[in-house]
């Protein structure tokens, strides 16, 4: 495309060159010269980690446990259906009232 510079007006990319660089309103762009030769290019976009270092910690810290699980084999399911999960649930439920009722009685 080609385009004639003013003096009083900046340089306007079209739309159809914007689209096919993939570039948006609001992206930055990096402009360079050389040699008679404007290179623009956009920038990739950066969205800021919505985690602290704290929490990213944390996060990371019960990612590895679960992984850990598991390797070891400390899972459940799979489940054909949300009923068969609903019933592993409860199942579950059931065991650790009743382990909870033993120690009570233990003490």
């Amino acid at each position: 495309m080609t385009t004639i510079v003013k003096k009083e007006n900046p340089i306007i990319v079209p739309d159809a060159l914007r689209r096919r660089a993939g570039m948006a309103p609001g992206d930055r762009i990096e402009m360079k010269a050389v040699g008679g030769v404007i290179t623009i290019v956009a920038q990739p976009r950066t969205e800021p980690d919505e985690y602290t270092p704290e929490q990213r910690r944390m996060i990371d810290a019960r990612l590895a446990k679960s992984l850990e699980d598991v390797r070891n084999g400390r899972t459940y399911g799979p489940f054909d259906s949300a009923k068969e999960m609903i019933a592993s649930i409860e199942s579950e439920l059931k065991k650790r009232r009743a382990a909870k009722r033993v120690t009570k009685r233990a003490r």
